[in-house]
């Protein structure tokens, strides 16, 4: 099995020899995000200075902190001094980030998504026709196109999120979406690129899977539990999008959440919640249980994700544990 890994938040793991050992684990793509305090394109180059080929991807990188034109010129410019395969993942945030830390409007998301995705297609095309757009969002005018071949992936929850990823991306990355609404979820996705003209089948399925490994599988169900009730705490899409499985549980996370009350939030997640919305338990047990999540006929490549309260201990055991060569 080949997958990706997105980079832990544990600053102390995250190392040179870190990144060589996920190489060495047999891991397809290393991902990235950033938020505050952190550049995701910066990280990659650092990862790919440290190894010989592994893939690189941001998952993910806003579409209001940077142009298009910078976000092209950035991926580009990762791909050409790294000589790897890139997968440029784009989102919106939310609100609390574009907001409050870089001062933006968080005005059109879904528009802006679908802007964003044409534009660096266009500005990353290669040839001799120069780059024109009459956008809603963005005009643009006159530029030569840089010579890049990077598949753009957009973080999208909402249904119109979706669709904006069907008509002009070439994956999606789900996240807090159950397993078991994937497909139905997707079917958005590819009603869009039926419209657009596209298939559907050409749209590569990347979801984050939440994922805790340890011989103590409590200590591993509590790390995913509270990756869950930080998401549905304090994300609204994140809160709707797991209430469509789980309406009652994901409104007492949320309740308690916003009351202050992180640990009650942690307990108000379910095992059931933690079976539909990632990967937790004793070795064996975990490594069956993500067999069973890349199986489903809508994904194709699953991404381990470790929770922000993992500790350097759980975060290496779960990548040993999940690792394409533990995997077989």
């Amino acid at each position: 099995m080949t997958h990706g890994v997105l980079l832990p938040g544990v600053t102390d793991v995250v190392t040179p020899d870190f990144a060589k050992r996920l190489e060495s684990l047999g891991y397809d793509t290393v991902w990235t995000g950033e938020l505050w305090g952190t550049d995701a394109f910066v990280h990659l180059s650092h990862v790919a200075h440290h190894t010989d080929d592994i893939g690189l991807g941001t998952a993910i990188v806003n579409v209001f902190s940077r142009s298009p034109a910078v976000l092209a010129s950035a991926a580009a410019t990762l791909q050409s001094t790294t000589d790897r395969e890139l997968r440029l993942g784009v989102g919106t945030s939310t609100p609390k980030a574009i907001e409050d830390l870089h001062g933006e409007s968080f005005d059109r998301p879904a528009r802006r998504i679908h802007e964003t995705v044409e534009l660096v297609k266009a500005y990353t095309s290669g040839g001799d026709e120069r780059v024109e757009y009459d956008g809603e969002l963005f005009d643009v005018a006159d530029f030569p196109p840089l010579d890049a071949d990077v598949p753009l992936y957009v973080a999208a929850l909402g249904p119109a999120n979706r669709r904006a990823t069907g008509h002009v991306a070439d994956g999606w990355i789900p996240h807090m979406i159950p397993f078991s609404q994937l497909s139905e979820a997707f079917e958005v996705v590819a009603d869009a690129a039926r419209e657009a003209g596209r298939d559907p089948d050409d749209i590569s399925v990347a979801p984050y899977v939440p994922s805790a490994v340890s011989d103590d599988a409590a200590a591993a169900t509590k790390a995913v539990k509270g990756h869950i009730a930080y998401y549905v705490g304090s994300g609204e899409g994140y809160r709707k999008s797991v209430a469509q499985t789980f309406p009652e549980e994901a409104d007492a996370v949320a309740e308690a959440w916003r009351d202050g009350n992180r640990g009650d939030a942690r307990d108000a997640v379910t095992d059931e919640m933690v079976s539909e919305l990632g990967v937790a338990g004793t070795p064996e047990d975990a490594r069956e249980q993500f067999r069973e999540v890349a199986a489903l006929e809508t994904i194709d490549e699953p991404i381990v994700v470790i929770p922000a309260q993992a500790d350097e201990e759980l975060t290496k055991g779960t990548v040993e544990e999940l690792s394409p060569e533990q995997m077989g």
